[in-house]
């Protein structure tokens, strides 16, 4: 099933769905969008545009999709994507000290289906497929700056454990390590 990127307000149902290898263009370009759209205004171009070309290829999105240490989960209305998951299971830093933890690696929903229950649709499919792998905890790294995110992260139980660093282009930055149990 090939998908199209959304312009358009979403319908009245959301699917999530695996996703498959035929994917992975479009998500690759869903989520260099989306992640411009969000963080263009604070970083210099450059850096956007050295961390959106070793973030973003097809060929990266493509082997996370077959990677069996990572589900990534898509949300489509009708044949738009509204937004997508990664899980990845068994990876964390050191403030994350549980025997088995799960990564939400990235989380992006699309502006015009912002506030309209994906994001909480979308994050139950990913606590679910966390549990069935044995996960007690589900942690991920976000901005400092991104205060929309820790609002949503924190109305979905997660609190914060400690910090990481991540890089855009070449710009350090630092993320808040948040966690859930489940």
């Amino acid at each position: 099933m090939n998908l199209l990127v959304a312009s358009q307000p979403p319908g009245d149902s959301i699917l999530i769905r695996h996703a498959t290898e035929d994917d992975a263009a479009v998500l690759a370009e869903f989520g260099a969008r989306t992640f411009f759209e969000t963080f263009a205004k604070d970083n210099k171009p450059e850096d956007m545009r050295l961390h959106l070309q070793s973030a973003w290829a097809p060929a990266l999105q493509r082997a996370e999709i077959l990677d069996e240490r990572i589900v990534t989960l898509l949300a489509c209305d009708g044949q738009a994507l509204a937004g997508f998951a990664q899980l990845r299971v068994g990876h964390g830093p050191s403030c994350v000290t549980t025997t088995n933890p799960g990564e939400l690696m990235r989380f992006y929903v699309d502006r015009p289906w912002q506030g309209r229950g994906v994001a909480h649709a979308l994050m139950k499919h990913v606590e679910d497929k966390a549990r069935t792998r044995g996960v007690h905890e589900l942690w991920l790294g976000v901005w400092e700056r991104n205060e929309r995110a820790q609002a949503f992260y924190r109305k979905r139980g997660f609190c914060k454990v400690g910090t990481q660093i991540f890089v855009v282009g070449t710009d350090p930055q630092t993320d808040h390590v948040m966690i859930q149990k489940l």
